[in-house]
């Protein structure tokens, strides 16, 4: 079946370079224009529960920029670069083409992120109203960041890649999006256990596949407008291999949900992960617990997480927000980690973001870790953030 999917990839690059060949001289001759767009946060994590927190977490003050810049050949192609600053250092998030044959067919070639859920949509801190990400996309600022290695999938996950795209509309009220792509996917290192997030957002590592071999994922949301209330709902997938020679696969869903009326959000998100493992050549030693009732390691182990969040303005320059998350991982684990063959994480967060002016605003939360292997936890947040 992998097999068939990578073929399809193959077939769908094709027909990119063949839809650019037709359209590239209209737009050429079409008026050329530029935008610039970027956001910026400064944010610092204190956790009152710990004295030394770098012990659990990139704690104190952390910075994220992003800076886009996009290039317009008239109404059908455009190029876009983006440059995003955290606690990774300078790293290029986006260096894409997009071209536009109609509504319902476009095609993405580059350096993007790939359709998946609905949080990476509004990754950047200046789009949404806490000054972390949800634990499900979470990429560095959770507590215990190393012991669980981050999220699900972590936003913003920059591949290189091609992705064909549409919406087509029945209606004023009614509109579907879809999106299938093929990228190069998530890397980790021969023998690994689980995806090594360094390789994939490190330029020292190269921008490039590590096991010449695609993974591939669709995305499908209907959305439906009614006066000043929409409905989305969508569901994703993403399936390949990790490691250089191949052999380990991975399979990840998701489902999100989404209402707004008027100012009021109210989202929610769920994402599982299975993840091949790489047993060894002793796994006995390798892995805390032993084999199953037959006698057989298992190599899988699967990951969980989920996220709803409200979103309630107060007074036209106050937004008061309250979310709930949390991660779940079943599953062998080596011998090393704190984990257990069934561990849990939840977080409870309430928080306030403070219109300053224009699009600056200031972020305000509070966040309870209930942990099932570990003691509970408090991390307090305060963030400057605003859009360029």
């Amino acid at each position: 079946m992998m097999r068939s999917l990578q073929q399809v990839a193959r077939r769908a690059a094709l027909s990119f370079v063949i839809v650019t060949i037709v359209a590239l001289p209209r737009a050429f001759a079409e008026k050329v224009e530029r935008n610039f767009a970027g956001s910026i946060q400064l944010d610092y994590m204190a956790i009152p529960t710990e004295s030394v927190g770098r012990d659990l977490a990139l704690d104190a003050a952390t910075a994220e920029v992003s800076l886009k810049v996009t290039q317009d050949f008239g109404d059908r192609l455009s190029a876009s670069v983006k440059l995003c600053v955290a606690c990774h250092g300078v790293e290029t998030g986006m260096a894409f083409f997009d071209l536009r044959v109609a509504d319902e067919l476009s095609f993405r070639v580059g350096r993007f992120t790939p359709q998946f859920g609905s949080f990476p949509i509004r990754h950047d801190p200046a789009n949404h109203r806490t000054s972390d990400k949800p634990l499900p996309y979470d990429m560095g600022r959770m507590l215990r960041l190393t012991e669980w290695n981050m999220g699900i999938l972590p936003s913003p996950w920059s591949d290189n890649g091609v992705e064909i795209s549409g919406a087509h509309f029945f209606s004023q009220s009614i509109q579907l999006d879809y999106a299938a792509y093929a990228v190069g996917g998530p890397r980790a290192s021969a023998d690994a256990t689980d995806f090594d997030y360094k390789q994939s957002r490190s330029g020292e590592a190269y921008y490039v596949d590590n096991n010449s071999r695609p993974s591939v994922g669709a995305h499908l949301a209907l959305n439906l407008l009614r006066g000043t209330t929409t409905v989305t709902a969508g569901a994703s997938g993403m399936a390949g291999t990790y490691d250089p020679q191949n052999k380990l696969s991975f399979q990840i869903a998701g489902a999100h949900l989404i209402v707004q009326m008027s100012r009021i959000f109210l989202r929610a998100e769920y994402l599982a992960r299975r993840t091949e493992m790489a047993l060894g050549s002793d796994p006995a030693a390798r892995f805390k617990y032993g084999p199953g009732k037959n006698g057989r390691f298992d190599p899988y182990f699967l990951k969980q997480g989920f996220y709803a969040e409200l979103e309630v303005p107060l007074t036209d320059r106050v937004d008061a927000v309250v979310r709930w998350d949390g991660l779940r991982r079943q599953g062998n684990v080596v011998r090393t980690s704190e984990l257990r063959s069934d561990s849990a994480l939840l977080r409870y967060t309430a928080g306030a973001s403070i219109k300053v002016r224009g699009a600056t605003r200031i972020k305000l939360s509070a966040e309870l870790y209930d942990f099932s292997d570990f003691d509970d936890e408090v991390a307090l947040h305060l963030a400057l953030a605003g859009a360029l």
